[in-house]
């Protein structure tokens, strides 16, 4: 007998109503709200098993979640970006903080992996890049209470990690990597989702600008989603174009200039920004609830008692933060704090882990050390954001006695 409709509306009703409350909650306490997601997602996997019904397979419906989430989380992260002279040496400091960090971490995990389990390097690697991610779901949330500064950086390098990451997840599953062909081909890819990049944006653009209906997000997000898709088939690094499209929406008076402002009125896409912005982050708060929570509920705990899971756990995170501490300090010379500790693994991280084709997965890595890692990252935040002290990092600034 299967459960009733309305049974099901309440029930999906009552996980969004307490998803708002965690985000309150997290703002209060700086709990990681997703945190309280998988917590909430453990609790109903143990509460099914108590009343006698067996656990459901939502494998594949964690991986579409996980998808849609990427593409809503890149474009609202997108969207609050602007770009202009005054903002490179932000946008560079934060590029290349993105990709020493990522660097550092997948080779050291990656070597970790190959020692540990005695695996190949190529295949080490690719289990290490998705663990060498930063969460920009987790992260950017998380960032509202931060100095302008601080915040920003945080968000520009959290989205160019996601990038650099997925673009070297997509590298590292093709076959022969270290031919000269294969390099060729992804380099090709790569130029050519640039190009579609722009030309989807401009098109986009020139649509909102000249569509009259009020409904516009979801023919955008459809739009968007099938060219992400379309993209991901033929192994193009189409996040790019969710990401370009972001930037040139939020910075189109700067990118439009000219006799194209004849084609695409920037006067028209004011209004679109503004209600782009809020329905893309009510949207990305649902997709991120149901993940989290469905991610809690495939995770089994008993996993946690495998010593090499925490073991292997530990000396992930200490890599990461080496890696983070070495460039922030030695390299950006940068004030360490919060900053040091704002390395959340989530979304993206747990979407390439599933995405890890047969031909290239261990049988001897557990689930457990990326559930370790997500979990333990996500409580270091917490701890880097109830420690940090606004009032005191303005006057440091205020005195110069802030590097």
């Amino acid at each position: 007998m299967g459960i009733p409709s309305h049974t099901i509306i309440i029930l999906l009703s009552c996980v969004v109503v307490l998803s708002y409350l965690f985000n309150l909650l997290s703002r209060k306490t700086n709990i990681p709200s997703v945190l309280l997601l998988i917590a909430t997602g453990i609790g109903i996997q143990y509460f099914t098993k108590y009343q006698g019904i067996g656990q459901v397979d939502v494998s594949k419906l964690v991986k579409v979640l996980g998808a849609i989430g990427l593409i809503m989380i890149i474009l609202e992260a997108a969207l609050d970006l602007e770009v202009h002279r005054g903002k490179y040496k932000l946008i560079t400091n934060s590029f290349f903080s993105a990709l020493f960090i990522f660097i550092i971490s997948a080779l050291g995990i990656g070597y970790l992996i190959m020692q540990w389990l005695h695996e190949p390097f190529a295949k080490a690697f690719l289990y290490a890049v998705p663990m060498s991610i930063i969460s920009s779901a987790i992260v950017i949330p998380s960032t509202s209470h931060l100095p302008e500064q601080k915040k920003e950086f945080i968000i520009y390098e959290s989205s160019f990690s996601d990038i650099i990451g997925i673009l070297v997840f997509n590298y590292m599953i093709m076959q022969d990597l270290f031919s000269i062909g294969t390099a060729l081909t992804f380099g090709g890819n790569v130029l050519l989702a640039v190009v579609i990049s722009l030309v989807s944006s401009l098109l986009l653009l020139y649509i909102l600008s000249k569509t009259e209906v009020s409904v516009k997000f979801f023919l955008v997000f459809a739009i968007l989603s099938m060219v992400y898709a379309s993209g991901e088939i033929i192994h193009l690094p189409s996040l790019l174009i969710v990401l370009v499209f972001g930037l040139v929406l939020n910075n189109s008076r700067r990118v439009i200039r000219g006799k194209m402002q004849r084609w695409i009125p920037t006067d028209n896409l004011e209004s679109v920004l503004a209600f782009m912005k809020s329905i893309t982050a009510e949207t990305s708060f649902l997709i991120r609830t149901f993940f989290f929570i469905l991610f809690g509920y495939t995770m089994q705990l008993e996993v946690l008692a495998q010593p090499n899971v925490w073991q292997i756990g530990t000396c992930i995170v200490l890599i990461l933060l080496v890696s983070r501490f070495l460039y922030l300090r030695l390299i950006l010379r940068s004030n360490l704090f919060p900053e040091m500790f704002l390395m959340p693994r989530g979304l993206v991280t747990i979407l390439l882990f599933y995405s890890i084709p047969a031909g290239k997965s261990m049988a001897s890595f557990s689930e457990g050390i990326l559930f370790f890692v997500v979990v333990i990252t996500s409580l270091m935040m917490m701890i880097g954001l109830l420690f940090f002290n606004k009032e005191k990092y303005k006057y440091y600034e205020r005195e110069d006695k802030f590097i």
